[in-house]
């Protein structure tokens, strides 16, 4: 069931003198199963392009499809279709509505069709999958939650419609590290529970190395990089600064320790990295 783009053009305010074209004939596939970042500079088409892939916007030439169903068309097939691609949008609180965080997370469930014994189990599936308790959390208003609660409540609005799908549209920003590790250990389970793809926009480099295993780079509206995240952060470096981006810090780190003689692999993992300065210098000490 793959998602496609196929020759996807598309044009913000035609016709007048702030015509500018953000997507210029991309092309891609994303299968079930895939964790992918999207990374580029502010402009760059990032955003443009995932809301190519979540169907809220239209391509002015090319095609957007899911299993062979064009998300633009107007039948049940393609709203079925779009309903099995999920998006969280930056800053997704923002997007918290309701009365109530058990109001909120069934909305989706309800607008997919779910009767009300499968919207109860969706809404406590989803709740669970982001660590919020049920009991505690389903009969509050979720304007009266922390700023991470919040951010899972929306997300858990998403997960709730069970999408094949899953688009995150920086997740962690404004996040504090232990609410940002949170969230992508529930997203984490969720990819490896329900096999399902996530799609994840970021600027954060060491985000793109840590979690994901394809990475796309957009520059100029197109996909100038596409491919495995350690490959390119390693072996494209000119490329990513052509494109006003740099490899993750760890990767600088590990660079600046071999060129003070330390031999150390790259690693996306700052723990790992920090595992092979120790074992060197045990080795070092045992000599």
């Amino acid at each position: 069931m793959p998602l496609n783009l196929q020759n996807v053009t598309f044009t913000y305010m035609k016709g007048t003198p702030f015509e500018k074209t953000a997507l210029h004939g991309v092309s891609l596939q994303i299968e079930k199963g895939e964790f992918v970042a999207v990374i580029g500079h502010t402009g760059s088409g990032k955003s443009t392009l995932v809301q190519h892939l979540s169907g809220l916007l239209h391509p002015d030439k090319g095609s957007v499809t899911v299993d062979g169903v064009n998300l633009n068309a107007k039948n049940a097939a393609a709203k079925k279709a779009r309903n099995s691609v999920g998006m969280v949008f930056q800053y997704p609180e923002h997007q918290i509505f309701a009365e109530t965080v058990y109001e909120d997370i069934a909305f989706g469930s309800r607008n997919k069709g779910l009767g009300p014994d499968e919207v109860d189990r969706a809404v406590r599936d989803a709740m669970a999958f982001v660590g919020l308790d049920f009991d505690s959390f389903a009969k509050r208003s979720p304007f009266r939650l922390s700023g991470g609660q919040m951010r899972r409540v929306a997300i858990a609005g998403v997960i709730g419609m069970e999408p094949d799908y899953l688009i995150l549209d920086e997740p962690s920003a404004g996040l504090d590290p232990r609410s940002r590790d949170a969230v992508f250990k529930e997203v984490m389970a969720l990819y490896k529970k329900r096999g399902i793809a996530v799609i994840l926009v970021t600027h954060n480099m060491e985000e793109a190395a840590r979690y994901a295993s394809r990475l796309l780079v957009i520059s100029g509206g197109q996909v100038i990089l596409d491919g495995v995240p350690h490959d390119i952060f390693t072996n494209h470096k000119d490329e990513l600064l052509a494109a006003s981006m740099d490899v993750p810090p760890v990767y600088k780190l590990a660079d600046c320790l071999n060129a003070h003689g330390l031999a150390v692999e790259r690693t996306p993992e700052l723990a790992a990295l920090e595992k092979q300065i120790l074992e060197l210098r045990r080795a070092k000490h045992a000599d």
